[in-house]
């Protein structure tokens, strides 16, 4: 019979051996380091909102795994890989069925802005317009397509294409700004997502507001182009190149197919029915034509006129097959059939973009994270590191170019950006990289039609638009100012939420509204109206700087916005307003009163530290 070991001995896990109490303090040593550590991480993430996050690997380590653990592991990575790619796929395809639900809810009347030719000569109105009808269609490639075709058939002369060019661009930034409101429910998402969106808002309005003027005082787009048209050789061989539309085509083409031309033909003024696409595949034959034709024929020895049928044979394009999709015989109207992909597009948008991020955090975790991370967002050693920004503008210009839409490019990173994968500062790049990728679909345009100089000159003032704005907000440093602005927007809107959804009336529906009807009175009256307001606008970006960087050089009323009124300085007075009329809880409100009155003290503690280092 075995004998119990004593109760103290080695084997119940007791040692006679002398109590090592320097061991304990190693440990204790090494918490005390790996808290320190947190904090830090902590306090980074609080004094740099911005700072992109890490996401602690809870994980097993692979080595502590054994064989079923790890093939359970490598099964499950794969099956998120693929739920990743299947979201990723019915993404794009919903920002498709989104483009087609606008057009048909908006399309004609896309159309018939471009038909008031009276109004389109004022620049202002035509930027508006641009605007309006890219907001419309939901695509710039749409509506630069449409300037492109009524140029070519000149309805439209280059110099009042220009300014709709230029109003195109800023339309088209409206579907990422949706797609980033996706990540609403996460407050730092959301802050990120919504500054990786309006990042290409401000790009585009500042570009817009510096060289509209420049342009209507110079006209430097016009001749430029002209003078590149008139020394290359242009034909119309080419062939339409569809890279990312060949995946998706197979499922979208079962819901619904447009005809993009049927828009264009409206806006010329032609009678078009319906959007819907009747005919997939045309063939050219060798038809029968007769005609009727004068001659002069003799009859008693007088020479008289008389029609003749002749009878020839002329290339037809007939159609060989017809399109078949869902809609095709729903028997509702286009603006039935618009509202229903509409509203569909936007509930399968937010699915899917819900399933992106899920399955993204799921993935990108420890070290995968970090190394996807440290790919994008790598900077070039030393003195070669300003040039990195500009490999991302090449590379957002390729792949814009591959997938031919800058909207579903730019949609595809915000929630990147808002995850924290891609930094606000690569986003930036990217951007501006897909303003210069889009420019390919309207070269394209102006490749098809009969008349390719005029067109193809719209579409190169479209290109040396944007690589105007480029030259002017990127080289140099401090002029990025979109970066900062993106920045201010995305901190209103993590802690007023309700903020993104009026920004997005605001900026791509009232105030292009609004200066469009006010510049039909003419030019005189904008000037009136927005002069002042810009000048206010100036004036106080000024002041928030210095109060910023060196408030002692202000007047001691000027060094904060209290002698305002609240309503004039802040958002909360509506916050509380609107919180109110849809019963939130007071704990928000105290959170934000809480919130404002640190910031407010914060910001006090600064200027009292400023001065007091001024006084030393």
């Amino acid at each position: 019979m075995e004998e119990k070991p004593p109760p103290y001995s080695e084997k119940n896990g007791f040692s006679n051996k002398a109590y090592d109490a320097s061991l304990d303090s190693v440990h204790i040593e090494e918490r005390k380091s790996e808290e320190n550590r947190k904090l830090q991480k902590e306090k980074e993430l609080q004094d740099d909102p911005w700072a992109l996050p890490d996401l602690e690997n809870t994980e097993t380590p692979w080595g502590e795994l054994d064989t079923y653990g790890k093939i359970l592991r490598v099964t499950w990575l794969i099956i998120r890989i693929i739920m990743f790619v299947a979201f990723l796929y019915f993404f794009i395809c919903s920002l498709t069925f989104l483009s087609d639900g606008f057009k048909l809810v908006g399309g004609k009347s896309a159309g018939e802005i471009f038909r008031k030719n009276e109004i389109l000569s004022n620049p202002v109105a035509g930027v508006m317009i641009g605007v309006l009808a890219t907001v419309l269609v939901q695509s710039s490639s749409t509506s630069t397509s449409i300037v492109v075709g009524m140029v070519g058939g000149q309805l439209l002369d280059v110099k009042t294409a220009i300014p709709i060019v230029m109003g195109a661009n800023i339309g088209t930034s409206v579907t990422n700004t949706i797609v980033s409101m996706g990540q609403i429910a996460n407050k730092d998402d959301f802050r990120r997502a919504f500054a990786g969106a309006t990042v290409h808002d401000m790009f585009n309005w500042l570009t817009v507001i510096i060289l509209l003027p420049i342009e209507v005082v110079t006209g430097y787009l016009y001749w430029l182009s002209e003078k590149i048209v008139n020394t290359i050789n242009l034909n119309q061989d080419y062939e339409k190149q569809e890279f990312l539309k060949k995946i998706t085509k197979p499922f979208t083409n079962l819901i619904i197919i447009l005809d993009s031309k049927k828009i264009t033909n409206f806006a010329k003024g032609e009678d078009v029915k319906t959007l819907l696409k009747d005919c997939c595949v045309k063939d050219t034959v060798l038809q029968n034509v007769s005609s009727l034709v004068l001659v002069n024929e003799t009859v008693m020895s007088t020479v008289v006129e008389v029609n003749k049928t002749e009878w020839g044979l002329e290339e037809v394009k007939v159609c060989v097959e017809k399109c078949e999709f869902a809609f095709k015989e729903s028997g509702l109207n286009d603006h039935e059939i618009g509202v229903i992909i509409l509203v569909g597009a936007l509930v399968m948008l937010c699915i899917c973009l819900l399933g992106i991020v899920k399955t993204m955090n799921s993935v990108l975790k420890g070290n995968i994270r970090k190394g996807i991370r440290k790919f994008i967002n790598y900077e070039f050693p030393g003195r070669w590191s300003y040039f990195t920004g500009y490999i991302a503008i090449l590379v957002g210009t390729g792949l814009t170019f591959l997938v031919q839409s800058s909207s579903i490019f730019t949609s595809t990173l915000t929630p990147l950006v808002g995850v924290g994968v891609v930094s606000l500062e690569r986003m930036y790049p990217l951007t501006l990289g897909a303003n210069i990728g889009t420019t390919t679909t309207s070269i394209l345009a102006a490749l098809a039609t009969d008349d390719i100089r005029l067109p193809f000159q719209v579409s190169m003032c479209h290109l040396f638009f944007n690589l105007s704005g480029i030259l002017i907000f990127y080289p140099l440093t401090f002029m990025r100012f979109p970066i900062p602005m993106a920045k201010h927007l995305g901190m209103v809107t993590s802690k007023y939420r309700w903020f993104a959804l009026v920004y997005l009336i605001i900026m791509f529906g009232l105030f292009p509204f609004s200066v469009f009807a006010l510049s039909i009175a003419g030019w005189y009256v904008v000037l009136a109206v927005l002069l002042p307001i810009a000048l206010v606008i100036i004036f106080v970006g000024i002041v928030k700087v210095i109060q910023h960087k060196k408030p002692t050089c202000l007047p001691k009323t000027l060094q904060n916005w209290k002698f305002l009124p609240v309503w004039c300085r802040s958002l909360e007075p509506i916050d509380r307003s609107i919180c109110g009329l849809f019963t939130c809880c007071k704990c928000c409100n105290n959170q934000y009163e809480d919130e404002e009155a640190s910031f407010e003290a914060t910001q006090q503690n600064g200027i009292s530290s400023r001065s007091d280092n001024t006084r030393l």
